[in-house]
C-alpha cells in the first residue's frame, strides 16, 4: 500500500503542564519518571498524528536530564517526527521548563523515541515518509538515520549474544 508523504510540521504536537507537589521526588524536584511519561505521551501523539494510526513505543533512544525541573514551573514539551522507516517513526521531543513568575526558561531535556504504527489487527503497518520543509529538518533527518542505523546494529548484536 502506497502512503503519501507528510510534512514534518503536520506531526508537531505541544503539551504544557504546571508541575504540582504530587509530581515531586524525594529531593523536592519534579520526578524524572513523570517527565519521561510526558515525553512518551507527546512523542506518541506526534507519531499518531503522522501515521493516523495507533502506535506503540519501541525504544527510548536517548534521554538526558540536563537540569532539574522545580515544582511550580511550567513544563512545555514539543514533539515532531524526525525519521520514518517502513513501519517505524522516530520522534524528537524537546522539554523546556519556565518559571512563570520570572519568565526564565531553560532547556531541560531532548529525547529521541521510536514508535511503530499498528493496524486494526495490532500488526505493524506502513507509515508516510516525512517531507522536510527546511535545512534544519533535513539535518535532523540525517542525524536520525544515523541513530536508526546504530539501533539496528545494536539489535543484531543483542540477538547474536543472546543466541550464544
Amino acid at each position: 500500500m502506497k502512503v503519501a508523504p507528510k510534512r514534518v510540521s503536520d506531526s508537531r504536537v505541544s503539551l504544557s503542564q504546571l508541575m504540582q507537589p504530587e509530581h515531586a521526588n524525594l529531593m523536592g524536584n519534579v520526578h524524572g519518571g513523570y517527565i519521561m511519561k510526558l515525553i512518551d505521551e507527546v512523542g506518541a501523539l506526534a507519531c499518531m498524528r503522522h501515521a493516523n494510526r495507533r502506535v506503540v513505543t519501541v525504544a527510548v533512544d536517548h534521554l538526558t536530564f540536563r537540569q532539574p525541573i522545580h515544582i511550580g514551573h511550567l513544563v512545555m514539551l514539543t514533539a515532531e517526527i524526525s525519521y520514518t522507516g517502513r513501519t517505524s517513526m522516530e520522534a524528537e521531543v524537546r522539554v523546556i521548563a519556565e518559571n512563570p513568575l520570572t519568565g526564565k526558561r531553560s532547556h531541560t531535556n531532548t529525547a529521541y523515541l521510536v514508535y511503530v504504527a499498528l493496524g486494526d489487527d495490532g500488526r505493524p503497518v506502513p507509515v508516510p515518509k516525512i517531507e522536510c520543509e527546511n535545512e534544519k529538518q533535513e539535518r535532523r533527518k540525517r542525524q536520525a538515520e544515523v541513530r536508526q542505523e546504530y539501533r539496528l546494529k545494536q539489535a543484531r548484536q543483542d540477538e547474536t549474544s543472546e543466541a550464544s
